[in-house]
This record gives C-alpha cells, structure tokens and sequence, in this order.
C-alpha cells in the first residue's frame, strides 16, 4: 500500500517496533507493551494511519479501553491526529449504547430497566433473607463474589464448584455465598434494575440472539481495538467475540506483568493465548520505555525477571530511553513511624528544590497503611490528597470507632491501661484482635480498626508531664480520654482540604498512573506480598504488584521498608521481591539481578545514618556514613592532604591511587575523622589488609599530622 503524505506525517517520530505495530495489515494484531513504551501512542497512531491512508473510517472503530479517562485520552490524541469519530468507550458504556438503542426491538416495547451503581444494599437485603447479618464491609465482600462469579460466566448454582476450583477465598461459607447469590437476582428481579454485568450480558444476548441486531452492529464496527487486554474477564470476552462474529480484524495491546486484577476475575489467558488462537497474528513487542530513567528501568527488570508462571511467558526486557538518572534508594527503618516521618520530610525537601506537590506520590499494599502517612505529611505541614480511597479519619469504621472510644471513656475505669481499654472498646463495633476475617473489604476495615490499636500502642509508650513545680513534673500513664483527644487533633490535621498536594494511593489504585518521584513504602514480608497470598499465583501477581509500582515513577524512586511495626515490636523480614535489601539472612538463597540462584553467605554489619538514622544500602553512603542526600560535615582541608598523601603512596609503589583507596574512601575518612583503628574498619571498603597497611598513616594525617611528616615516620609495611 503505498503511504500517502497524510499517513507519512502519522509514522513521523515513531520508533522502529511501534512503526511496524501502526502499520501492520489488516487481520489479528497483539501488541505487547512494557510500561512506558507508548501503547497509546501507537494504537491511536495505528487507527489514524489506516484512516489517513484510506483503509477503514473512523465511525467503522471501536475502541474499547477499562476506564473512562483512558477512552477520553483515546479520542483526544485521535482528535489531535485529525481523526475525530472514533468510538472509544469502555465494556459498559458501549454495552449500555447499544443496549439502549436496540431496547425497542430487544425489550418489545417495555422501559429498559433502571441501572444500579452499587450492589450492595440489594446484597444486604438478600442476605438477610436466608438468615445472614452483613455490615457494609461484609456486604462489599458479598458483592465483590457476585460481580466475579457474573464476570466468570458463573451462575448461582454453580458458585460453589467453581469457587473451589478457582481457589477464592470466600468471605462466608461457599454454599451461604451461593444462597446471597441467587437471593440477589430474586431481589434485583424484583425491584426492576440491572446491574453492570447484566448489561454486558445483554449486549452480548442481544447480538446472538437477535441475528438483525448482531448484524448492524457488525455492519457498524468493522475494526476493533481493546487496551489493557490483559484485564479482560470471561464476560467482556465473551461481548467481544459477539461483536467480532467470526471476524479477525482485532487489535489487543496488554502487557502480561502488568495483571493484577485477577482477583475481580480478569485473566490473562486471552492475552498468552491470543498468537495460538490466531495462527496469522501479528505480534509487535515494544520494550523502548520513554517514561522513567535506566536506573528505575534496570529495578522494574530485576523485580521481573524473577517471574514464574504463565505470565512470565509474556515479560518484557524493558531498555531505557531516557537521560540517566539518580539510582533507586533504598531505605530500612526501626518501625513504621520512622519510615512515614522519614518519607515526609524527604516530601517537603522534594517539593523545596521544585518538584511540584502533584508530581510526587507514596505507594503502599493496602489503604489501611495511608495513616501513618497522612500523620506524617501532615506533622511536616506537606499537602497531600487520598487516591481511590477516603482519608483514614473519613473511613467509616474509623468513624464508627471514634463514637464508640468517646463513649467507652465514661465506663472505662480510669487504672485501666490504655491498650486493653482500646480494644475492648472496638468489641463494640465487632472487631477482635485474634485474627483477619475472610474477604478483601471487611480484612481491610479489620486492618484499619488494627491500625487504631497500633496507635494507642505508640501513644501509651509516651506517659503525660503534669506540672508540679517550676521545675519539676510527674508522670501518669495516658488514659483512653487522652488517646481519643489526639485522635481528634490527628482527624482535624488531616481533614485540611488541599487543592494539589502529594498522592496518596494504594498501589492497586496506582495503575495507570505515573510521577516525577515516587515513594514505595511498607515493603516488608506479609505486607508486599501480603500473608493472605497462599498460592504460587497468587504471590506472583503480588510480585507484578510490585513491578507495577516501580514502574509508575519516572525520575526519582524511593523504596523502604520498617524492621518492626511500631517501635519495640517484632521484627520481620523485607520484601522477597526485592535480593538488593535482604544480606543478613546466612545460606538463604538469594537470586541475583541476573536470575540465577545461589547462596549469599556474607553477613553485612548494619551501618545507619549518623544524621537521620536510616539504615544504609549503597555502597557509597556505607562509606560515608550518612545518606546522600543528609548533610556533609566534610573537612576539606583533611580531604587535601588524605588525597596528597595517597598519590604520594601510590607513586612509591607503583601502583594506580585507587589501588590505596577510593576517593569516595577518602572523603569518608574527611567525613567520619576515625580516631582508632577499629573506626577504620567500620568504614566499609577498609579491611584488616588495609589498616595494617595504612591505618597509623591515616590516623596521623587525621591528628594533623603532615604528608611529610608522616611518610618520614612511617613506611606502610604489611604485618
């Protein structure tokens, strides 16, 4: 086909993979896409070039994409293309298109049912009626059942075989879920509305039962697109091949490392099995990533490589596009509340040296964790904005919780300590302190109600001054009336409504999204990947969790995790996905960046920051003694003569300077000015050879001492 200048100006500044992707023929394309490498880009690219070059028209395209944003971004970049009409909608709302235009002939004449926005008060209802008391948590994890077993193609009496075969964790008795089930349709049935998968099976109904039907919205939408193919379940796919019928021209762009939706009853089996499926497939693999620097690249394909299972078939080697940038830091903390106050001030310091508010974000595994955060930025005057989910203080079982403190303080007997007297209180909203329950909403109101309990521990380990004097004061233990007043000065500091401000967001809610400098936090064994991850693919997706976030920044990232929760409390191990942070587990295997496997038997002394505290990882801070970015306390003049002295060394015995010591040893030594040999061996890089060589030299240059002075005293030799 030869390109016209119209179709030319559409392949201009396009890379070599997402070139052969806009410009591959009609028929099946599958476009598998590493994060940042311009999928949209080139599926907009390649519907405009068809349509520029005369091969199909833009009301004949449907693209299909998971959220409004994204079909709204779709038909802007096509706009700016010059290439309006497009239809770009997601499953629902082309579902519900159609549905509506087609209700005269697929409804004979009768009102299209009402739309529900929530399944969860008709779940209340059916529960109740085969003797089941939900609150809303439990009610949302109800729901949650339902919506997978519709997406999965599932009915209510088939629920419970397939729920084992799928291993779900159910939030009640199978056999009880499959009773809510069934007593929801009854009740949706009766109250006249639909919900969203309803929808889907309507369109879906409507194409193979109405042949007239199928065959204008065939005739209608010849070329079909779907973005994030991956996240696709049973249902939209089964919509899909109604609306495809039989026919191939279908474009799919989806990354396999990026599932992690699987949950909700996405898969991505479509995606693998899209090449085998259709022996003629054109499969286009973009690895270029223009988003983020080869150093948080080089982490995303480390974290990756790791990968087992059928996704891992799929994974890219993603290379780096950009200018080189700052490595990735890693951080370890005695508890949480170091690592939230640490991340804050890193916050405020980022946003000093001008990077907007907006620009940054903090990215952890579960909502319940954003409290210490808020806490955190808040104490530290950074402005800041919840994704996907309410503030701690607005979540409705912290304000169901908050009621029942404030009323436990006028029957809590005031010798009471403060923990016990917390929990207890909680009784009264349900919740006990021996174990998680079963489903994904009420674990999380569990875990958020947890997160109290974590607070009144902190809080009773700081006991009240009362004045007695000028200049003395006595201590008394804290009561549950003291705890709830702080509760209330914490609510009202992080009520502040803010305009732009840092992103807090879980990681789930992260998708999709992408900033300058991004905080991953809480990386810790139980947490990242999460406990309740019992089979291997369940810990893999956990792991693509992961890759998901690191894979949202672009300039800056920071990855930490807290040896302990609170602080005095049982230590636990780092985040599995991530070898760089774990040197002190013995013979533990380990795998290196490369994939291979062996045992890592050096055991690494601990170094921490003598500014902040924060445990050290890179090689050059170890060194120093201090992280990068904590202030040098450096003596330059010292710096001067260390670095005099070395070339002097290093030209008597004919050897390069580095050989003696690195640079960054010296400025170590400038830095930290050891005054005993032992000093100079918890500089890491500085041994036992390396003293008995040096070290009366260096602590001489370091007393003050001349170069000259000290090569006339002494002559390195080895002991």
């Amino acid at each position: 086909m030869a390109v016209d200048s119209g179709a030319e100006r559409i392949l201009a500044g396009l890379d070599p993979e997402q070139r052969t992707a806009v410009t591959a023929p009609a028929g099946p394309v599958c476009i598998l896409a590493g994060a940042g490498t311009g999928k949209t880009r080139a599926i907009t690219h390649r519907i405009a070039y068809r349509v520029t070059a005369g091969e199909i028209a833009a009301r004949h395209v449907l693209a299909v994409t998971f959220t409004a944003r994204a079909a709204a971004e779709l038909r802007a970049r096509l706009g700016a293309l010059g290439v309006p009409g497009v239809q770009a909608r997601t499953f629902h709302g082309a579902a519900l298109r159609q549905v509506r235009y087609f209700s005269s002939r697929l409804l004979a004449g009768r009102e299209m049912p009402e739309l529900l926005d929530s399944k969860v008060r008709l779940v209340t209802l059916a529960a109740a009626r085969v003797g089941l008391r939900t609150d809303r948590a439990a009610a949302r994890d109800l729901a949650g059942e339902i919506e997978w077993a519709k997406s999965s193609l599932v009915e209510p009496g088939e629920y419970v075989v397939a729920a084992a075969k799928a291993l779900r964790e159910t939030p009640h008795d199978p056999a009880k879920v499959a009773e809510v089930f069934a007593g929801y349709e009854k009740v949706k049935r009766a109250n006249g509305v639909i919900d969203f998968e309803d929808m889907l099976r309507a369109a879906v109904w409507g194409i193979e039962e109405h042949p007239d039907v199928g065959e204008q919205i065939r005739a209608q939408y010849r070329h079909l697109v779907v973005d994030e193919y991956q996240d696709v379940n049973p249902l939209q796919q089964r919509l899909l091949d109604a609306w495809l019928g039989g026919r191939d021209d279908l474009t799919v762009v989806g990354d396999a490392s990026q599932t992690i939706y699987s949950f909700t009853g996405a898969t991505s089996a479509y995606l693998i099995d899209f090449p085998r499926l259709r022996r003629d497939a054109v499969v286009v693999r973009l690895v270029r990533d223009y988003r983020s620097t080869p150093q948080v690249v080089g982490l995303a394909n480390a974290v990756i490589r790791q990968a087992r299972g059928a996704e891992a078939r799929l994974r890219l080697e993603l290379h780096g596009q950009r200018p080189p940038g700052a490595e990735p830091d890693l951080r370890i903390f005695a508890d949480e509340p170091a690592e939230a106050a640490a991340v804050a001030v890193r916050c405020r310091d980022l946003i000093a040296a001008g990077t907007p508010a907006r620009e940054i974000a903090v990215l952890f595994r579960t909502n319940a964790q954003s409290e210490a955060y808020e806490k955190a930025l808040a104490e530290a005057e950074v402005p800041y904005q919840v994704q996907g989910a309410e503030r701690f203080f607005e979540r409705p079982e912290i304000r169901q919780a908050l009621v029942a403190l404030r009323a436990a303080t006028r029957s809590t007997p005031g010798d009471m300590p403060l923990v016990p007297a917390v929990v207890e209180a909680l009784a009264a909203v349900g919740w006990a302190p021996d174990a998680a329950p079963p489903g994904g909403a009420a674990r999380e109101s569990w875990e958020a109600l947890a997160a109290l309990v974590q607070l009144a521990e902190e809080y009773a380990a700081t006991p009240v001054l009362l004045p007695i004097g000028e200049a003395a004061s006595v201590e008394r233990p804290v009561s549950l009336t003291d705890f709830c007043a702080e509760l209330g000065r914490r609510a009202a500091a992080q009520h502040v409504p803010t305009v732009e401000g840092v992103t807090l967001a879980s990681l789930h809610s992260a998708k999709g999204l992408e900033w300058d400098a991004v905080f991953l936090v809480g990386l810790s064994d139980g947490t990242l990947p999460t406990s309740y991850a019992k089979t291997p693919e369940q810990v893999e997706e956990e792991r693509r969790l992961l890759y998901v976030g690191v894979t949202r920044a672009r300039e800056w990232l920071w990855l930490s995790y807290a040896s302990a929760r609170s602080p005095g409390g049982r230590a636990r191990r780092p985040c599995r996905f991530l070898p760089q942070f774990d040197r002190s587990s013995g013979g533990r295997t380990v795998e290196a960046p490369g994939g291979s496997r062996k045992p890592d038997r050096r055991r690494t002394q601990i170094v921490s920051c003598r500014v902040c505290g924060a445990t050290l990882l890179a090689g050059a801070d170890r060194k120093l003694g201090r992280c990068a970015t904590c202030p040098s306390d450096l003596d330059e003049e010292l710096l001067d003569r260390l670095r005099d002295w070395r070339a002097r060394v290093a030209g008597a015995q004919k050897v390069p300077a580095y050989v003696v010591f690195t640079d960054a040893t010296l400025v170590a030594l400038a830095e930290r000015r050891p005054a005993r040999p032992t000093e100079l061996l918890a500089i890491a890089g500085i041994g036992p050879r390396k003293v008995a060589l040096y070290g009366d030299a260096v602590l001489a240059l370091i007393e003050g001492l001349g170069v000259d002075d000290v090569l006339l005293t002494a002559e390195p030799t080895e002991s």
